[in-house]
Order: C-alpha cells, then structure tokens, then sequence
C-alpha cells in the first residue's frame, strides 16, 4: 500500500472512530429511479455558478434528479432541483448518506472543506467524482494535525480535476494527481443564459440616443442613488451629451430614486411611463430591472449596484460581461468576490470607492477605446468558463450514457 494510500486509511480508522454529533442525521430527498447528480459549492460565488451549471445539465436532461449541497444548496429554491445538507464526517454516517443517496455524478467545489470519509463513501458506491475550479491554494480537510495528510490521497479519489491555471496542473501533480485525470479548464464562473431582449425596442431606442455617449447604472439601490447622481453631475462637465440610464434593483427602490434624481432637478424621462427622451434629458429611468438585457446592450459602461453601501454583496458581474459591458463596481461584493476579482485581473472592471472615483473612472472610460477594451476582455472570461460549462455538461451526458449501456 503506498504512503499516500496508507494516510487515506488512517483517517478512515479515525473518522470510524470519532463520536457520534448529538444532532439527527440530515434529511435527503426521495432517489427517485433516475440518473442523480450530486454538486457541492464551498463559497457563496462557487455555488452560485455550480448551480447555474447545474441548470444548464438539467436544461439538456431534464431527467435528472440534482441535488445540491453547501452554498449550491441556497440556489434550489428558485429551480427545479433541490436542496440539502451533507453528513457529519464520520465514516458510519457517511456510508449510511452514500447508500441512501446512491449518485451517479458528484461534482465538487472547494479546497477548504475536502471531505476524505465522504468523497470514499461515494466513490465506493459507484460515483464517479469531479472536482471543478481547482486553484493554486491548499487542500484542507478535517484531518487532526497528528494524522498524515489524507489531502493528496483524496484527490486520486476524483476521476476528472479541473484545474483553473497551469500552474494548479502543476500543483496537483505534484501532490500525485494522474496526468490522465487531470484538466486545465480555466475558473468555474456562472454562464447562465444571457439576458434577453426586444429587438425592436433595442432599435428604436438606439435611434432616439442618436451617438449620445451612455452610461448604466443598474440595480440600483436607493441608498447608492445620490453617489450616482453627482458622479454623473461632475461627467457632463468634459461630455456634455453623456445620458445616464439607472435601473432600479426592483420596483420597489424605484421611487425613492426617482425623488432623488428631481431633488437634483435633473431632466429625467421614465421610458416605462412612455416619456420622451431628447437632447436635454440627462438621465433615461426604467422602473424596474425587467428589460436590463436591452439596457446592457445599449451601454457600453455601467456601475453594478449594490456594490457602494453594505449589505447587500454586490450582484453577478457575469451579467453584465456576458453582453460586452465595461463594468465598474463598489467595494462591497463578498457575495461574487472572485467573479469580480477574474474580471479586475482581465482588465474588465474597475472598482471604484465614492462619488469622486466614479467620476473620475466615467471621464476616462466614455471615450470608446477604452470602454471597448474592458468589454472585449469582459467577454473573453465569461465565454471560457462557458466553454469549461459545456465540456462537464457533455462529460456529464456522456457517464451517464455509457452508465445506462452497461
């Protein structure tokens, strides 16, 4: 038995051994006779890309049963698939959750919270595992420090590791991952289907700015909105004909902002309402976020809201990507820090702090250029983890097929 073996075994002898939690073991949902996939997300901006992946499988073979744990879990609630807790781990529980939920794919994402007992459990009732959005950081796990490491060991449990970077390849080579089963894939990122638009509306619109220079400020919250207004403010001071367009977080905000942009007694046109748009009007307002696909494909800048007061952790920047938008943003998004930190990497967003930055970043970015270039490295992050999304979907397709053959 090798080394790394050898410290797998040792932690399932102390994972036998661990004391049973007071609570009552987590409920699962009924397995139905079908195809299961099991998809684990560890952080909050994980599992909110690991369901829209999960989305995008069940689109393609709506008879599979998904079930989501960890952060994916949060998700469930507003789809067709359902979720759930995972098991102490301890390996009695773990064996009694992997008999009970049998599923055919386990798709894990994490490398702070690797579970040795149960990713065996799995495996040993015929999972076929993979690990998504591998990073260059460590892989940690419940182990005690007195035990071997079982990290290395685990990760030769997965059957597919899809790596974020050549240099995690590396990494995981270097902790016994087999050339074969490993993949560079790029960042696991939420690729749901862009938002939609009406053609004509998009058109006649485009007509009415006439080459205006457009900027977006979209999910607004009203306690951003003052901020928003004085950024705009000082910018029509080097672009005179600059149309800012705010749409709302909902309907609900919608007021509260628009009794802030006539406090500023600025000429504002509600394009809900069927007010008109001309030469003096300085900022465009919809009512609510229902038509924001168009309104992204009108601007080549915008501001996600959300971002500048706390509270709320920001909103997808993928959004906004997906449809060639240059994006700058607040310093308050701990709910979608890594899409954000991918897209800052690439050059395609720009955090900004105040009303005084947001003016500044406006004046150097309504020059085409330079909007243009953050949209087109926008675009190139979103469209590679779509491309990592298609592969697993079809991986995925593809097991369970040759599942149903044998």
């Amino acid at each position: 038995m090798s080394r790394r073996a050898l410290s797998l075994s040792a932690y399932l002898t102390f994972a036998r051994g661990a004391q049973a939690p007071a609570e009552h073991p987590p409920l699962l949902p009924d397995r139905g006779s079908g195809p299961v996939v099991m998809a684990y997300g560890e952080t909050p901006s994980q599992g909110h890309a690991l369901a829209a992946l999960c989305s995008r499988l069940l689109y393609q073979r709506p008879e599979i049963q998904v079930i989501l744990f960890g952060s994916a879990a949060a998700h469930a609630a507003d789809t067709a698939m359902t979720g759930a807790d995972l098991p102490p781990e301890r390996a009695s529980a773990c064996e009694e959750f992997a008999a009970a939920l049998r599923p055919d794919i386990v798709l894990w994402v994490g490398q702070k919270s690797l579970r040795p007992a149960l990713l065996h459990s799995l495996r040993e009732q015929g999972a076929q595992l993979v690990a998504l959005d591998a990073e260059n950081a460590p892989w940690s796990s419940p182990a005690p420090r007195w035990l071997p490491d079982p990290a290395p060991a685990t990760l030769a449990l997965f059957h597919k590791i899809h790596a974020t970077t050549p240099q995690a390849g590396r990494d995981l080579r270097r902790l016994g991952v087999a050339p074969n089963h490993l993949r560079i894939s790029g960042p696991l990122l939420d690729t749901g289907v862009p938002l939609g638009c009406d053609e004509d509306s998009r058109e006649e619109l485009a007509g009415l700015l006439g080459g205006r220079p457009v900027w977006l400020a979209a999910r607004l919250r009203a306690a951003e909105v003052n901020d928003i207004l004085r950024a705009h403010r000082r910018a029509v001071r080097m672009a005179h004909r600059l149309l800012l367009i705010i749409v709302p977080h909902d309907e609900a905000e919608a007021p509260a902002i628009a009794r802030a942009v006539e406090a500023e007694q600025m000429r504002c046109a509600n394009w809900d309402a069927g007010e008109t748009l001309d030469d003096n009007t300085m900022v465009l307002m919809a009512e609510g976020p229902e038509e924001l696909g168009m309104w992204y494909r009108l601007a080549p800048l915008a501001f996600l809201g959300g971002s500048l007061v706390a509270g709320h952790g920001g909103h997808d920047p993928m959004e906004a990507a997906a449809l060639g938008t240059a994006i700058l943003y607040g310093p308050n998004v701990g709910g979608h820090l890594a899409g954000y930190t991918r897209l800052v990497e690439a050059g395609a967003a720009r955090i900004v702090r105040d009303a005084d930055s947001l003016a500044s970043a406006l004046t150097n970015l309504t020059a085409p250029d330079q909007a243009a270039a953050m949209a087109h490295a926008g675009w190139d992050v979103a469209t590679a983890s779509a491309a990592l999304v298609d592969q697993v979907v079809n991986e995925i397709c593809e097991e369970l097929d040759r599942k149903e053959r044998v």
